[in-house]
């Protein structure tokens, strides 16, 4: 049987039931949220992500709390029914599409949550990301962005703290085909020996709106993806402004992560420049990017769940699962504002802008 919950929904884009997403094994679905303080403390983050054609779902929920990022680990298998948006204790509700949603962790190894998102304005949509290494499509997917405010609880270990006004953060849609579950061993001839990739994003909370940057670069600094765009507060899909921009960063020495960075932008009402100055640094393999245990996709039995937690003061910062990082930044505009964002990187091989030429070599 392939019918499944949303074949009852007029959303389907094949022929086929919705249990099917085309012909690609890597083809995924990924709810992606991050949140701090207005002082961008007690950061907190949940990404859950379905993989129709290797049948599995996991869910990640991490938060820091003074140097110890503490994670809840899940996975389980999809059974072909993709609208179940849950794994182990963590489970995502959707009050108002493009608007409004509910984070769920219950109480596992000593973590839970409850928590609501709303949106400041409209989601953007970057632009759709295609790259290939030769013949093969290594992505092809699209993301909707979206700043908002947090309300609700978290707990650790018996502390609960409250959401208070003015914690802020950043939600994020996206769907289509990446390298997801175990590694294809099929080499592929004319691949370059050393990978190469790099990735900056910089989603910004600003008083009267939300800022949005990233760029994907070849290892000459040249962009094959970028965007930035504006939304003011309330704004609707016609009230975003969308450019261009550059990011000047400058790395911690003996690592591949951010210090700091200076944004310049071309984009309608927003500010031409934007210094962002570190507050506090979080691991993106909590939430299974580049995590050796606990990847995208991989199948851990029917069902399982774990809790992981990571020292941040004794990270090896070149070791493969910690070079993608998430710095939540204190913002500074040319306009006199104040805010507070995320700088998050990803940097793989050789970058010639920051003088790098290794696959994992520091800057110096």
């Amino acid at each position: 049987m392939t019918l499944s919950k949303g074949d009852e929904y007029p959303i389907h884009q094949t022929p086929e039931p919705v249990a099917y997403s085309g012909t690609d094994r890597n083809f995924y679905d990924r709810y992606f949220f991050n949140g701090y303080g207005p002082d961008g403390e007690d950061f907190f983050a949940l990404a859950f992500g379905v993989y129709p054609h290797l049948d599995v779902a996991d869910a990640h929920f991490c938060v820091i709390r003074d140097e110890t990022q503490h994670c809840i680990h899940a996975s389980r298998a999809l059974g072909m029914e993709r609208m179940d948006m849950e794994a182990g204790p963590i489970r995502i509700e959707v009050i108002e599409p493009l608007q409004s949603l509910r984070l769920i962790v219950e109480e596992q190894d000593g973590i839970s949550a409850d928590i609501t998102f709303v949106g400041r304005a409209f989601p953007i949509e970057e632009p759709r990301f295609i790259h290939r290494i030769g013949p093969r499509a290594f992505m092809d997917y699209t993301r909707m962005t979206q700043n908002g405010s947090y309300s609700g609880w978290i707990e650790v270990d018996g502390e609960r703290r409250e959401l208070v006004d003015g914690v802020l953060g950043t939600r994020d849609r996206s769907w289509g085909v990446r390298p997801v579950g175990a590694r294809d061993p099929q080499p592929m001839p004319g691949a370059p020996d050393m990978p190469q990739f790099f990735w900056q994003w910089t989603p910004i909370n600003l008083p009267g709106g939300s800022l949005f940057f990233h760029i994907n670069a070849d290892q000459q600094g040249a962009a094959w993806n970028t965007r930035a765009a504006w939304a003011p507060n309330g704004a609707s899909a016609d009230g975003i402004t969308e450019g261009g921009g550059t990011l000047a960063a400058e790395l911690v020495k003996g690592s591949r992560w951010p210090e700091k960075g200076t944004i310049t932008l071309d984009v309608p009402g927003a500010p031409q420049q934007l210094t962002l100055s570190p507050v506090k640094r979080f691991q993106m393999r909590g939430l299974g990017y580049t995590h050796p245990e606990w990847g995208h996709g991989l199948f851990h039995g029917q069902s399982r769940v774990a809790r992981e937690d990571i020292d941040l003061a004794t990270t090896d910062p070149l070791a493969l699962e910690n070079v993608h990082v998430q710095i939540v930044s204190k913002v500074e505009t040319d306009t006199g504002e104040s805010g507070v964002g995320v700088f998050e990187q990803l940097i793989m091989g050789p970058y010639d802008p920051l003088g790098l030429s290794g696959f994992l070599d520091a800057a110096s």
